[in-house]
């Protein structure tokens, strides 16, 4: 049997001792110090031992937990240098307005959150008064600061633009009543509010993760030569429940990889999430310091308030420190609701050193630490910490805070599981809220039961103070700016010109035709170096590595290895400008690349056009909330999902069969969603959204949307642009006919009956052959149809039948299309039928579809395509049944139809 006792093998046993008897001696010491004063008292000689090889510059990993402590210790916090009882005064004013803004509005059921800005309120008052630059600051260049604000926190942060005047108390007693175009969103949301809000953020996990790439993309806009952003700051408001969302976390090691120090995470750690404790057995701040050290974050633990350092004082053992260590987070939100015997019993009893300890304590010093000192509750110890964070260079900081959920909204809510769902207070609590804040607001104020607003004057010192602070800083924040900028040049017509004659014999996939045409834009003078190219890791796959060696990818370290393809015309090359950002292997982390590069004409009055190229089964499906994220935050760009459709990458499988993409994005009003067949269609909506989002736009017309391609890996022949009047037009709002019987040249019988083949993406390939079956075979006249959108024909259908009710006449386009069209109308594509049938109400003639329902399967494209019954021939069978119905083909057809191909 193994000896548990005896010394264990270590990885420094392969590595070279010049000295053992040196090494032993050291040992032995270690040893007597754990035998003679303990093991505490020998973990901590070994703490400061690090600590100080650290600060020599001696390389040694570091420990990835401190003791349950602040980082600063108070004599080492710098002075505040502002007015500490002027910003308490403010301070007690927003949290008062916050209160009574979400009390009032309950009485109409519209809810609203309290605890959580009751305990952050110093986190954002600090940074308001002392550090977060605004849009006119000049040292961040009319960029300012990026503030990610907690969602649950926004009525504290509606309660401050209340107090400086930027909202009035119409405004305020319509919180999350917007209907009428005055109110306020219940959250952070710049498409509802977009002249306060830059950023929405209460979809949780996504705050965090796009901080991060927001502060990754200010350096790529400095780095590139676009802008320098250089003193923008990130800050991003979390709570430490939502850092259970994986998104929160993911791209850790990216900033710290990368540097950021320009990104500070501020972590309210209050204990509790939305049910209860974050880590009821636990600790939540000692899980996330080890996670964020472990990731190479700088971590500052702001934990406890001044009233703490007297115990400390008292702590000659350890015995506190020890055990503030191994209470978990449900007990100490226990004590933040109990008497002093209780804490003394508890907490103190559990040690010796501690009965003793607590001895010297009153009962009021014991009540003061456990229920009110807290260093999120502190400006001295918020600053402190904030300070540190901008100072640090290197690396990430992530500051975690502690603080009370609840705090000073009264015994009623203080700590409370329930108090995230507690959406009022009561007179009598407002009015114990009103003395412990010491604000001048008289029990008469209160009429009939109302809480009342409370404003010191607009010319009162606070409001004074409060502006003032913020001209030093650089205007109002949080603020959204939309800069009046020039439209962009449209790029040389050529670029788009070339895709009209065809590929002649060659076969090009759309995937490719997209990347070339790309290649070209990207080599404009005016816009070429505004373009953003963003893949995750899949270059390869949709062939743009010919782009690697001539825009580069971005990456802040430049290129420090010689790469394995140098001598290769198309090597990787990374650039410290480098234009690409390849992300690796995250779509998540892809689309936050683009939200940030698709919004930075407002954040920094730089229009930059991204795309993001994706295999488009990982887009909606995986990431579709970010793309909600994306329209939130009135973003532009062009999202295209790459080897697109159920039956194109059929080796692949179920995981990569697409069939319902364009039905996600369908469902999102800011996404204009087209399944090219060709080329040239995917030439002609670039360039209509380029003149959309980036040019002169139309009157009335929203430029605060983003343009969603499948474009598919399926070589086929791509045909010249069709001559005639209405082609451009039909290719920009989603249907044109594409051919008729006659000039496709396929013989049908004078008088044939007639059928409307429409067809977007790759099945037009299919409707064109069915097209020429069904006239050899079957002496049935079809026109081809490409429907480029079914998603805009059915919004042109939506806007017109708005507009018939409020009397205007209107016909929507696709009957005005498909108007004096001869026979019934059959739709198919490479997706589910609920995608075509999205016009199916507004089309007159008999209308069916086909489509690619249910799950994918791994098999050749024809057998895939046989399987869901969308090849040609089942498109020809299909046909023949609607004329059978109709009584212009004999009702045997169909059946010998389906028997002559198998089907």
């Amino acid at each position: 049997m193994t000896d548990p006792n005896a010394i264990q093998p270590s990885a420094l046993d392969q590595l070279p001792d010049r000295d053992p008897e040196e090494t032993a001696e050291w040992q032995a010491s270690l040893d007597a110090v754990a035998r003679e004063a303990g093991p505490h008292r020998a973990a901590y000689l070994m703490r400061r031992t690090l600590e100080r090889a650290e600060a020599g510059g001696i390389a040694l990993p570091k420990l990835l937990e401190t003791d349950y402590v602040n980082t600063i210790p108070t004599a080492a916090e710098p002075g505040l240098p502002g007015d500490e009882a002027m910003e308490s005064r403010i301070t007690a004013w927003n949290r008062w307005n916050a209160a009574a803004m979400v009390t009032r509005g309950s009485k109409y059921g519209v809810g609203g959150h309290i605890a959580t800005f009751a305990s952050a309120a110093w986190l954002y008052e600090t940074g308001f008064n002392h550090f977060f630059k605004g849009k006119e600051s000049q040292e961040a260049a009319g960029s300012g600061d990026q503030l990610y604000i907690q969602g649950h926190a926004s009525p504290g942060i509606y309660a401050r633009a209340f107090l400086d005047g930027r909202l009035n108390e119409h405004h305020l007693d319509h919180f999350r009543q917007e209907s009428g175009g005055n109110g306020l969103p219940s959250y952070p949301h710049p498409r509802r509010l977009p002249w306060l809000w830059e950023f929405p953020t209460v979809s949780m996990g996504l705050g965090p993760l796009s901080a991060i790439y927001q502060a990754r993309f200010n350096r790529y806009l400095t780095n590139r030569g676009i802008k320098d952003v250089s003193a923008s700051h990130v800050w991003a408001f979390l709570g430490d429940g939502e850092m259970d969302e994986p998104e929160s976390t993911a791209a850790l090691a990216l900033a710290a990889r990368e540097e950021l120090d320009n990104l500070t995470f501020v972590i309210n750690c209050n204990l509790q999430r939305l049910d209860g404790p974050v880590r009821a057995n636990f600790k939540i701040v000692q899980e996330l310091e080890a996670q964020f050290r472990g990731a190479g974050w700088n971590v500052v633990k702001t934990l406890w308030g001044t009233a703490w350092d007297e115990l400390f004082a008292l702590d000659t053992t350890g015995a506190l420190v020890r055990r503030l260590r191994e209470v978990p987070d449900a007990q100490i939100q226990t004590y933040q609701t109990r008497d002093a015997a209780y804490i003394r019993a508890d907490f103190f009893g559990k040690d010796p050193a501690l009965v003793e300890m607590a001895k010297l304590l009153s009962d009021d010093k014991i009540l003061e630490v456990f229920h009110l000192s807290r260093g999120g509750h502190e400006a001295r110890k918020v600053y402190a910490a904030y300070k540190a964070a901008v100072e640090h260079k290197g690396a990430p900081t992530v500051i975690l805070a502690q603080t009370v959920k609840g705090h000073t909204l009264g015994e009623g809510f203080a700590s409370k599981n329930a108090n995230h769902q507690m959406k009022k207070l009561s007179v009598d609590e407002f009015k114990t809220m009103r003395d412990l804040l010491d604000l001048p607001i008289k029990d008469s104020d209160f009429v009939d039961g109302v809480v009342p607003y409370g404003h010191p004057g607009a010319d009162s010192p606070e409001v004074r103070y409060l502006q003032e602070r913020r001209a030093a800083l650089g205007g109002p924040a949080p603020a959204r700016r939309t800069h009046a900028l020039a439209p962009l040049p449209a790029p040389a017509e050529k670029a788009f010109a070339s895709f009209d004659k065809g590929s002649g014999s060659q076969n090009v996939a759309t995937t490719m035709a997209f990347v070339r045409l790309v290649k070209d834009l990207v080599r404009d003078k005016e816009t070429g170096k505004r373009w953003v190219p963003i893949v995750p890791d899949e270059a390869r796959t949709f062939g743009m590595e010919s782009l690697f060696p001539s825009l580069g990818i971005y990456s802040p370290k430049g290129q420090t290895y010689e790469p394995v393809d140098r001598d290769q015309l198309m090597y990787y090359k990374e650039a410290k400008n480098g234009q690409i950002l390849n992300e690796g292997i995250t779509e998540a982390g892809s689309m936050a690349d683009f939200i940030a590069a698709s919004t930075a004409y407002a954040t920094h009055g730089e229009a930059m056009i991204p795309f993001y190229i994706f295999y488009s089964m990982f887009g909606w499906q995986r990431t579709a909330d970010q793309m909600w994220q994306l329209g939130d935050q009135l973003g532009r760009g062009f999202l295209v999902g790459a080897t697109a459709g159920r039956t194109t990458l059929t080796g692949e499988g179920l995981q990569h069969a697409d069939g319902h993409s364009p039905v996600i994005a369908a469902t999102n009003p800011a996404a204009l969603t087209y399944d090219p067949a060709f080329a040239y269609e995917v030439a002609g909506i670039v360039r209509e959204g380029l003149r959309r989002m980036y040019g002169e736009a139309k009157p009335g017309e929203d430029q605060n949307v983003f343009y969603y391609l499948t474009v598919y890996n399926e070589p086929m022949p791509q045909p010249a642009k069709p001559a005639g009047l209405g082609i451009d037009e039909g290719i920009v709002k989603g249907l044109y006919r594409f051919n008729t019987a006659e000039s496709a040249g396929v013989t049908a019988p004078a008088n044939a009956p007639r059928i409307q083949l429409l067809g977007s993406g790759t099945a037009i390939h299919w409707a064109l052959e069915a097209q020429k079956l069904l006239a050899e075979e079957w002496g049935v006249a079809a026109d081809v149809w490409s429907a480029t959108s079914w998603s805009e024909l059915r919004r042109d259908a939506m806007e017109a039948d708005a507009a018939l009710l409020r009397g205007e006449e209107r016909v929507p386009f696709v009957r005005q299309a498909l108007q004096g069209a001869e026979g019934p109308v059959l739709a198919v594509s490479d997706y589910m039928r609920q995608v075509p049938d999205q016009i199916a109400q507004w089309v007159e003639q008999d209308y069916s579809s086909l489509g690619a329902d249910g799950f994918g399967l791994s098999d050749t494209r024809e057998a895939a395509r046989r399987h869901f019954g969308v090849d040609a021939q089942s498109i020809v069978v299909a046909a023949l049944a609607q004329l059978a119905r109709r009584g212009e083909v004999k009702a045997t057809a169909v059946k010998e139809a389906r028997e002559k191909y198998g089907l």
